[in-house]
């Protein structure tokens, strides 16, 4: 090695990094940045290579580097391979977020940076997703930045599904995801014989551009809408969701015993004769955690045995690989995606009862007045004394079910003792100040065809509580172990609201007469004291909407950040290492530390952000789902009418919940009545320019369903009645909210 190559190389800001990853270290990307930009103008490849003295050796290495820097939009290369610094020449690369009506936006990489908007024309060269690179070419009259495609980075899409259209000799999908707005084409002889209203994959052999339409290949038929499960079929291709095991990863998973091996008791404490219990749903087929309680002489004791997936998924195998690509379980009406494979999730790692199961333990000690005085984790082996469920549990401890009893008397005095530690427990929780939103869960009842037969309120008893508080208690020890025992924990974060979303909360309350305390930094108590004073007002569930909508998504991440909705200074999940990897690393980072031999992952942070956003996909998938079912379902109720409330104010109309049948509507705002009407977000309401006439979340309406296409998954409602002109207090705060909304967009401009 020269010394000029000495030199540089020294002057590398992430050469300690880099030589920790590579045994023979080539320059980061931010050596590679700096040198370009002391170079002062585009630099010929060639010369970038001897300026760093890159060997002949590394070259191959070299390419691959600023490749991937090129992918994520650092530098662009030109056809003679002349490297420029993307920002130098007003370049931003990102993400195609695309619209149903064919323009688009680029989210950039850059999160300081404003997103810019695409065109319809911009938009016929790339699909939704695709990464790309934009030039900044302007602002339109608001303000907003305005952009072209330069280049594009990357073509994530490259098998979609859709809906089949035939006529005059030509076949064209439209794609499932309507942020796809052009219709690929389909060569008469790569069809495979699909009809109208076939749903398909297929295979895109031809990417838009300006000059030519996307074109593909039918690769497969899934079927048509009337089939049952068609919907799942679409979700799942459409968010690109893992549904099928890989065959090594299903044998990996077969290669081990269905029962315990006991040379895997070693080193565990043996917890067969402790009667822990398992309470879940009726439906549940993979049981994580079981619960034991009992009173000491100072307290109590609480015990939450977790399943130990970690002694049979372990880094490095196909098993590991898998689960951490999938993320999590996805929960479809009628379906499991599962995160393990059968064998493990509902086998081996799955405490049944009446069998040995391998587990981690969280053993923790609490006073008479239910506040946390120990806590220690050991690997254990356990055998579940029943398998109950949330009905039974409350139908025997509140309901007095002497059948019940009498079938699970075994269990009577351990539930009783559960009951009474959740009461000391319960207490805490609400002199913490944790926020406890009463909201309403539905669930969808289907008939033979695999279509929604009636939706139904399903309502939290005592029991799912009673197991609620176990796993919190649990998952904050694990919390606190983490922050104790540094590493490669990850942590459930939960933030404080944005300011934005405090300041239009504080002005949507005061119309109420309510005042959110706290100032500019309010407690989850703040928001508790609201709770109670609207908890009998007959717009509490109004306020309730609008209380939880101001608040952040909860996410993953190796820094703690703690948790602002359950009041915890630090919180992290534990309790279900079979349906989510963030568990598994956590149920890791605790063991490597009680063996004494603490691991270091250097990805950590981008793990966590993986698992957060396929959670947020898998939300996305069931949500999508839900969806078409009740679209599917509403189909014949077209021209029938119905009450229902305001449960969404967009500047395109208001959401309608249907009553009875937990559906939603889009009440268009051409349908609100003979007015322009002004969308006021901090108020969740339209009103009127001209009549002032005001709706607003909450809002009783009776409505008529005019359209259901299934296309596009809309239910399109027409009003039927007429509300009163809004009070001159509302007028007046509606003036004062523009004011407001005009500052903030003043200060984002700036």
């Amino acid at each position: 090695m020269t010394n000029n190559k000495k030199k540089i190389r020294s002057l590398d800001p992430q050469l300690a990094r880099e030589s920790e990853l590579y045994e023979n270290p080539i320059p980061s990307r931010e050596l590679i940045l700096q040198v370009m930009e002391e170079h002062g103008v585009p630099v010929k490849k060639l010369e970038l290579i001897k300026i760093l003295q890159i060997q002949e050796n590394e070259i191959i290495f070299f390419e691959k580097r600023i490749r991937a820097m090129e992918r994520q939009g650092q530098i662009l290369i030109n056809r003679k391979d002349v490297l420029c610094i993307s920002k130098k020449i007003n370049l931003s690369a990102g993400r195609v977020m695309g619209h149903p009506d064919g323009y688009g936006f680029l989210i950039p990489d850059d999160e300081t940076m404003d997103d810019v908007f695409l065109s319809p024309r911009e938009m016929t060269q790339v699909f939704n997703k695709d990464r790309v690179m934009v030039q900044v070419t302007g602002q339109d009259r608001k303000g907003k930045l305005e952009g072209k495609i330069v280049e594009v980075l990357e073509r994530v899409n490259k098998v979609l599904v859709g809906r089949v259209t035939q006529g005059q000799g030509v076949t064209v999908v439209a794609a499932e995801d309507k942020r796809i707005s052009q219709d690929i084409l389909i060569p008469y002889d790569l069809d495979l014989n699909a009809k109208t209203g076939d749903i398909v994959e297929v295979e895109i052999t031809t990417q838009p551009s300006f000059k030519s339409k996307p074109m593909g290949k039918v690769i497969n038929i899934l079927g048509n809408y009337s089939d049952s499960g068609i919907e799942i079929e679409i979700a799942l291709r459409k968010h690109d969701l893992p549904y099928k095991f890989k065959k090594e990863v299903i044998q990996e998973a077969e290669t081990f015993n269905q029962k315990v091996n006991e040379k895997d008791f070693k080193g565990r404490v043996d917890l067969r004769n402790l009667p822990l219990v398992t309470i879940d749903g009726e439906t549940a087929r993979d049981f994580d955690d079981a619960v034991y309680a009992e009173p000491k002489s100072k307290g109590w004791r609480l015990v939450v045995a977790i399943a130990d997936v970690s002694n049979y998924v372990k880094e490095g195998t196909q098993l590991n690989e898998s689960a951490f690509e999938r993320g999590n379980s996805v929960y479809f009406p009628r379906r499991v995606i599962p995160m393990l494979p059968e064998a493990l999730s509902n086998g081996l790692c799955s405490l049944n009862p009446n069998v040995d199961r391998l587990c981690m333990v969280c053993d923790m000690s609490f006073d008479l007045k239910g506040d946390l005085t120990d806590y220690k984790f050991y690997p254990s082996v356990m055998n579940s004394k029943a398998r109950l469920t949330y009905t039974i549990v409350d139908k025997i401890l509140n309901h007095n079910d002497q059948a019940l009893k009498e079938e699970h008397k075994n269990s009577y005095e351990d539930l009783i003792n559960l009951q009474n530690l959740f009461k000391l427990l319960s207490n805490k929780r609400e002199e913490r100040g944790a926020i406890d939103f009463d909201s309403t869960e539905t669930s969808i009842i289907f008939n033979d065809k695999g279509k929604i037969d009636y939706i139904k309120p399903i309502y939290r008893n005592e029991a799912h509580r009673i197991i609620e508080e176990c796993m919190l208690s649990a998952n904050v020890c694990a919390a606190n172990y983490l922050l104790d025992n540094p590493g490669d924990g990850i942590y459930r974060n939960h933030e404080t609201p944005s300011e934005e979303k405090l300041t239009n909360l504080r002005d949507f309350l005061l119309d109420f007469g309510l005042t959110l305390g706290g100032g500019s930094e309010p407690t989850v108590k703040d928001y508790g004291e609201i709770l109670k004073k609207i908890a009998n007002r007959p717009d509490s569930h109004l306020l309730q909407t609008v209380l939880l909508r101001s608040m952040q998504q909860a996410t993953y991440s190796n820094k703690n950040r703690g948790h602002f909705g359950l009041a915890y200074s630090a919180y992290t999940h534990f309790t279900s290492p079979i349906r989510r990897y963030p568990d598994l690393m956590v149920h890791r980072a605790i063991k490597s530390h009680l063996s004494g031999k603490p691991s270091s992952i250097k990805n950590i942070e981008a793990m966590a952000l993986h698992c957060s956003t396929t959670e947020r996909t898998a939300d996305d998938a069931t949500r999508d789902v839900e969806s078409w079912l009740k679209c599917y379902f509403m189909q014949d109720k077209v021209g029938q009418s119905f009450w229902g409330t305001v449960a969404g104010v967009t500047g395109f109309g208001l959401f309608i919940e249907l009553d009875d049948i937990y559906i939603e509507g889009l009440l268009h705002v051409t349908e609100l009545g003979n007015d322009y009407f002004t969308f006021d977000k901090a108020r969740h309401a339209m009103v009127g320019e001209k009549t002032n006439l005001t709706y607003r979340l909450g809002d009783r309406l009776e409505i008529k369903v005019i359209r259901v296409d299934l296309d596009s998954i809309k239910i399109d409602l027409a009003l039927l009645g007429s509300l009163k002109k809004p009070s001159k207090k509302f007028k007046k705060s509606f003036i004062r909210s523009e004011k407001t909304n005009k500052k903030n967009k003043r200060r984002k401009r700036k």
